[in-house]
């Protein structure tokens, strides 16, 4: 056996062994069967084109992203001998058809999964994304080239993919095409050594490169019409200077900008992102909510795939070098954790670090914009003092700025100051509803009495969502299966939103619950709510929250929430469960219904609002 078939034979078992090492996750049987039966194929023809000294770099992770290309073949343009890269995603399909005569995506027979992604549009979303994050790839039109290798499959069998158009940065080649894909490997890269060119790629930094900042800009400032006002606008400005400060002085600041639930802070946000995207700043935009960084992408970037990849989460700066970029805007900061590790996390980045200095390090103007009442979760540590402190000990200067205004609950300062002391978050005790022409507030005699009145809201033209507190057990969500009904109070059951990510019949997933049509019929919890707001909102109150001895107290053994577990210290958990119901509380632009499932807290509610529904 020949040394070259002995490396085949170990080739999988190799790649996954450095996949274990890098990313702390094992490779599927299924991921090392298409290493062993592809890669050599295409070093195969590699050879045979007269390009065996071209690097192959195999499994590519896109620099702040989970996903990997297949192989980047890395090394000299044979004609200006400048760095030229090219993407090749590889599939072993050997037969695929279009789905439902949409061209965009296939059906590929014996593998599960259901429609999938046209590889052409793939392996060009990879060329999009090298080209506006890796910095070494200076002109992406020159240096940069995709390819769909299907190198078991031919022409009658996936005839279907060709009614895709191609283009520079997606080509499809099959096996019957082998000759045509060899050119095209040779017209991109000349029979010289990649390894230069290899090293040049993975040396480069990442960031938002110029002509995606332009898209960026257009983008954000068509699809968000803001009028920043008052503190708004402050907080607006503060940024600006200290971006400008950055640049006149080589300073580093800090900003630091706190508000209740509708004072403005993602509209504050989403304008930075667009006027720096504008100058030209490299700008990216982070949080650690899943449902919220979904919807910023969707709404943000709407016509543009690429727009989306500004939107990143907390954890996605662990290897940032330090002031990578110039603004990290830093939105619901209050979901700040403690480590960005996590159980998939390698080994050689469990460092211990705060993930809130990792955020400080990774621009040199790190922007944290937070509601310290919406910590709601075990290890969530997004305070004003805590980034403030971490700040200083980095030695950066640090400028806050706090929102008075009340954006959200119909603008209602007086709605907003009695949840807060409703539930012992302000001091004074609960007292009476006194009215708001601007808010509504009132309590459902039960559940049905509550969807019953919420119903008829988006015939209206309006907006509403039912949620509660974590104190029903949440069964797993199956892609072929209904939803369970889980959250069952009396003859009343309903389940909670979808935990998928992508849509079941009539209900949305989970992170577009309280945006997309749909999600009325499921219960929302704080996850899912947190960061969004809509016309009308339900609330129920779970057994976790009860009226007792005058006040509102905890009984953290109601809660279900496997967060909280034993994690959570008694304190701990009493502050997260109210904090909790703050968020739920405070979704409602223009009211909120109000329900318990404890008799004598009902009875209380209904006392304390002065019922009039």
């Amino acid at each position: 056996m020949s040394r070259f078939s002995e490396l085949e034979e170990q080739l999988g078992e190799l790649i996954s062994e450095h996949l274990r090492f890098t990313t702390g996750r094992s490779a599927s049987p299924s991921e090392v069967r298409s290493w062993n039966r592809s890669l050599p194929v295409l070093a195969s023809d590699l050879v045979d084109a007269g390009l065996g000294e071209v690097e192959m770099l195999v499994e590519y992770r896109l620099p702040l992203s989970g996903k990997r290309v297949d192989v980047l073949l890395a090394g000299h343009h044979p004609e200006t001998n400048d760095h030229s890269y090219v993407v090749v995603e590889l599939k072993q399909w050997s037969e695929a058809e279009s789905w439902e005569e949409d061209p965009t995506m296939v059906l590929v027979p014996q593998q599960p999964g259901g429609p999938k992604l046209h590889p052409v549009l793939q392996v060009r979303g990879y060329c999009d994304y090298i080209g506006d994050f890796v910095s070494t790839v200076t002109d992406p039109e020159k240096q940069l080239r995709g390819a769909a290798y299907l190198h078991n499959a031919y022409d009658p069998a996936v005839c279907d993919l060709f009614d895709l158009s191609q283009d520079d940065n997606g080509r499809l080649f099959t096996a019957q095409r082998r000759g045509e894909f060899l050119d095209f490997l040779r017209g991109r890269l000349a029979p010289l050594s990649g390894a230069e060119s290899a090293d040049h790629l993975l040396g480069g930094r990442t960031r938002p490169s110029k002509q995606l900042m332009k898209v960026a800009a257009t983008e954000v400032k068509e699809r968000t019409q803001f009028t920043l006002l008052d503190e708004q606008r402050t907080a607006f400005q503060m940024v600006m200077h200290a971006v400008e400060r950055a640049h006149e002085e080589d300073r580093k600041t800090a900003v630091i900008i706190t508000g209740g639930p509708g004072s403005g802070k993602s509209v504050i946000a989403l304008s930075l992102l667009g006027e720096l995207s504008r100058k030209g700043v490299s700008t990216m935009h982070a949080t650690g909510s899943k449902a919220f960084t979904e919807t910023m992408r969707k709404v943000a970037g709407r016509r543009s795939t690429r727009v989306k990849e500004l939107f990143k989460y907390f954890n996605s700066f662990m290897e940032a070098s330090k002031n990578q970029f110039e603004v990290l805007i830093c939105d619901e900061s209050h979901r700040i954790r403690e480590s960005s590790a996590n159980r998939f996390t390698k080994a050689t980045l469990r460092t211990g670090r705060p993930q809130v200095d990792e955020l400080l390090s990774a621009a040199r103007v790190p922007v944290f914009l937070l509601d310290e009442h919406q910590v709601v979760r075990p290890g969530e540590m997004g305070t004003a003092e805590t980034i403030r402190q971490h700040a200083e000990d980095m030695g950066l200067e640090v400028h806050q700025i706090d929102l008075s205004g009340q954006f959200r609950c119909g603008g209602s300062e007086l709605y907003e100051a009695w949840v807060l002391r409703l539930l012992g978050l302000a001091p004074g005790g609960p007292v009476s509803w006194a009215g708001d022409d601007n808010f509504s507030l009132s309590t459902a005699a039960s559940p049905a009495e509550m969807e019953q009145l919420l119903r008829p809201t988006p015939e209206q033209g309006d907006s509403a969502r039912l949620s509660a507190g974590y104190c029903w057990v949440w069964s797993k969500a199956e892609k072929d299966r209904p939803l369970e009904n889980d959250v069952r109070i009396g003859e009343w059951e309903r389940p909670w939103n979808s935990r998928l990510e992508r849509w079941l019949p009539g209900v949305p997933p989970s992170a577009l619950w309280a945006t997309e049509a749909g999600g009325f019929d499921q219960v929302g919890c704080v996850y899912t709510a947190q960061g969004f707001e809509y016309d009308w909102s339900g609330v129920i109150l779970g057994p976790d929250l009860l009226f007792r001895g005058g006040r509102l107290v905890i009984d953290r053994a109601a809660n279900r929430d496997p967060a909280m577990g034993k994690k959570a210290t008694d304190t701990e958990a009493e502050s997260l469960i109210r904090n909790t119901y703050k968020v739920l509380l405070t979704r409602g632009m223009r009211g909120t219904l109000l329900y318990s499932t404890d008799p004598e807290t009902q009875e209380f509610l209904t006392a304390l609002v002065n019922r009039t529904v």
